[in-house]
């Protein structure tokens, strides 16, 4: 990508992914439910556990749950009969800290417009259920059902709402018992029927089949425990017109083994910006690559670092970190021009199935000359349960079984742009097509 071209969110691996419930039609999911005291006597499923499950549960755990990156839930929370039977598992997960899934170190508590975290109260309220003998409770006090549940039923199983344009690959990518770890360009062809003309990107939702296990393109990238890249009002990103060819960088991954070979395919709903509003912002980013790293065998703990000089006053919108199996830490801290050193964000426990985007609620403003210094921790040990092969020395590679050092970064820069949706869109937003669409 070139650095003197005007970007558009065009920071496409991972793009701007801001909370599901964040949309148009989920916002009575996010104000359902507000933490309070752990009720008097024993909590009621309807009065007390139906708007936590609504709250911090449901987008993922219904029928028609949200694929979070390939990560789908293994059951419905919805109703009674979903949830009495699994209370003590419940209640096991969220005192042991697993669910839901969170890295961000408690101190940023409440700094992420999209963290997943309990409050203790609510914590307590379903362990003090599941201890009471889960009782129902009377159906009258649930709260209404969140309109995330009907959109994904109406639109079979869409979060984002039904697309306006799904792309697939023309065949199934096939593999053999004996493939694990592939690696594989794909094109898709957008003709001129499908895309007429530039478009305003709104929403982007993949529903993969089986042994998808990440995706770069420049219709939006996907990794393990990614949301749907959800553009709010005043961003969006180009899609150009056809007739063209996208090309889809797969990493598919699956045990090798007799009887293991499958096919499989993508689908990349994409929902589209109506007509009128206004595209206001002008965004970039840095991949933050740390190089010329060596992880020595049996490593539990090695560091590497970089640093990246901010050019220009940026407010910034998002991080993150990306490794492989030995990921075991990243930290942002950043330096400012009147040497104040703040820390933005710690993930003291990286994990490879849920990688986040760590997107601000109240955006920090960095200044010029701001310097900031990203570190990653590797753990190459043996005490690794995931680590491949703790007796080998380990540098950068494409294969799970290799490791990575990117820390995306997302910033906006201040001024505005005022882009009408509608309006034909001038050739230098979001780069030239061979840096916007090619890997």
């Amino acid at each position: 990508m070139r650095a003197a071209s005007i970007l558009v969110l065009a920071f496409l691996v991972p793009s701007v992914a801001t909370p599901v419930a964040a949309q148009a039609g989920s916002a009575s999911f996010a104000a359902a439910h507000e933490p309070g005291a752990v009720p008097q006597g024993t909590p009621t499923f309807y009065a007390n556990v139906v708007p936590i499950l609504q709250q911090n549960c449901q987008s993922c755990h219904q029928e028609a749950g949200m694929n979070m990156g390939g990560m789908l839930a293994p059951w419905p929370l919805v109703s009674y009969e979903d949830v009495a039977p699994r209370a003590r598992r419940i209640a096991n997960a969220v005192r042991a800290g697993i669910m839901p899934p969170w890295s961000a170190a408690a101190i940023h508590k409440g700094t992420f417009a999209n963290e997943r975290v309990l409050a203790e109260a609510d914590k307590a309220t379903l362990i003090a259920w599941a201890d009471g003998g889960t009782p129902a409770g009377d159906p009258a006090d649930a709260p209404p059902p969140p309109a995330f549940l009907s959109t994904a039923v109406a639109t079979g199983g869409w979060s984002m709402g039904e697309p306006d344009l799904i792309l697939e690959f023309a065949e199934p990518y096939c593999l053999s018992d004996d493939a694990d770890d592939v690696y594989v360009n794909l094109p898709v062809e957008i003709t001129a029927d499908m895309i007429p003309e530039d478009r305003w990107i709104e929403s982007v939702e993949y529903r993969n089949g089986p042994a998808v296990h990440h995706i770069i393109s420049a219709v939006g990238g996907l990794v393990p425990g990614a949301e749907p890249s959800y553009y709010p009002d005043g961003y969006g990103r180009v899609m150009r017109a056809g007739p063209r060819r996208v090309m889809f960088n797969m990493h598919f991954n699956k045990q090798p083994g007799p009887g293991t070979a499958m096919c499989t395919n993508i689908q990349a709903g994409i929902r589209f910006k109506d007509e009128g509003e206004v595209i206001k912002y002008v965004t970039g980013g840095n991949q933050l690559r740390i190089r010329g790293w060596e992880i020595p065998a049996g490593e539990s703990s090695y560091s590497a670092s970089m640093e990246y000089t901010f050019e220009e006053d940026v407010e910034l919108m998002s991080f993150m970190p990306h490794m492989h199996l030995r990921g075991k830490a990243a930290m942002y801290e950043v330096t400012y021009p009147d040497g104040r050193h703040e820390t933005l964000l710690h993930v003291p426990n990286y994990d490879f199935n849920w990688q986040h985007t760590y997107e601000f609620a109240d955006r920090p403003i960095i200044p010029a000359g701001s310097v900031l210094r990203f570190t990653l921790w590797w753990d190459n040990s043996a005490e690794n349960h995931y680590n491949p092969d703790p007796t080998a020395d380990i540098t950068w590679g494409l294969p799970t079984h290799a490791e990575m050092s990117q820390g995306y970064m997302n910033f906006r820069r201040l001024r505005e742009v005022n882009f009408v949706v509608g309006d034909p869109i001038p050739a230098d937003v979001g780069g030239d097509q061979e840096a916007n669409e090619a890997n």
